[in-house]
């Protein structure tokens, strides 16, 4: 897929934010005990990606009713839905100079079409080294969804079936989108929030 960028300043993906907010001191603390200054760009990319995949749990996955967003929330509580992670990914990697941005993909909430459709956040990083942008999606695996970090061919949780009306938006954000960020703030339970509340197009 060919992916767009909203801003061509590059600049724009190595934000501090409300929501990507890595000058907070726990997503310092953090950045210091995973990353080195020996480690690459890629390696730095690919233990982020790993971290936040499997060791900061889907709410979904758990049944957990806390609605985290900022990503100092997301790493202290070790929870949040897609979205939240996506924030928690940005924002280890902009730490360390590396640009992220924020893409989305319209899927079936469940396993029909009749059950609904759900927004879902990934992230893009620029990879200096190969000179483009990599999809990585830290949703967290589980039986039949196998993510891992490829600089070459992507392997994310979920791929499209455009039969089923699903989609991928081309488009990399440098910020989270308003319309996932809107349900995060007005919701306080997150079981209820993904069954109910997602948005279903962008």
């Amino acid at each position: 897929m060919n992916m767009v960028c909203e801003s061509e300043e590059m600049s724009d993906y190595l934000l501090d934010s409300h929501e990507v907010n890595y000058s907070q001191p726990q997503i310092q603390k953090k950045a210091v005990e995973l990353f080195d200054h020996a480690q690459t760009e890629m390696e730095k990319a690919k233990i982020a990606f790993e971290f936040v995949r499997d060791e900061i749990l889907h709410s979904w996955d758990i049944q957990g009713s806390r609605v985290t967003c900022d990503a100092s929330d997301t790493l202290a509580y070790k929870e949040g839905i897609c979205y939240a992670k996506s924030h928690l990914l940005a924002a280890l990697l902009r730490s360390q100079n590396i640009p992220t941005g924020f893409c989305y993909q319209r899927l079936m909430l469940f396993d029909t079409p009749e059950k609904g459709y759900c927004i879902h956040a990934l992230n893009a990083i620029f990879l200096k080294t190969l000179n483009k942008w990599v999809r990585v999606d830290a949703r967290g695996n589980k039986k039949g969804i196998d993510a891992q970090f490829l600089t070459e061919e992507e392997q994310l949780a979920f791929e499209i079936v455009e039969d089923n009306d699903e989609k991928d938006y081309p488009i990399i954000y440098a910020k989270p989108h308003p319309k996932t960020l809107a349900v995060l703030k007005e919701h306080t339970d997150a079981v209820e929030m993904y069954k109910h509340h997602l948005p279903e197009n962008l």
